[in-house]
């Protein structure tokens, strides 16, 4: 496929859902605390962190997952494939690499399944968009 097929509309707002996504994910709604406790964060850490470095640099990694995406579903993928490989990309790559870090990390099992599932989430709707927007 060469580059002139890609969508760049789909894949800016492919992108814009991990922040939409993430910030849901991560926040007092649903998980923050466990996460953090998960981490080992805690609110001065959130603090301190440098907003332009981690949301900018999570953004332009967002734009990549959203654009290899697209290349690898093609010009017009439908929605039933689009969704149904980013949950498989999602579950089978990306949750499994996350698992076996963790393993040898010794992180929580808690930490995994909402780390994991933040990005199974993800690429999920990821490649809804990208087959509604082809």
């Amino acid at each position: 496929m060469d580059f002139s097929q890609v969508n760049f509309f789909a894949v800016f707002i492919a992108a814009l859902s991990s922040f939409a996504l993430g910030g849901l994910w991560y926040s007092p709604l649903l998980f923050q605390r466990a996460w953090m406790e998960g981490c080992g964060l805690t609110e001065l850490d959130l603090k301190t962190v440098n907003p332009k470095r981690v949301f900018g640099g999570s953004f332009i990694l967002s734009l990549i997952i959203a654009f290899s995406l697209s290349l690898f579903f093609g010009p017009t993928p439908s929605v039933g494939f689009s969704v149904g490989a980013a949950f498989l990309i999602g579950v089978c790559w990306i949750g499994s690499a996350y698992g076996i870090t963790y393993l040898f990390e010794q992180r929580p099992l808690k930490l995994f399944m909402i780390n994991s599932g933040y990005h199974i989430l993800q690429f999920t709707i990821m490649g809804l968009i990208l087959g509604l927007l082809p």
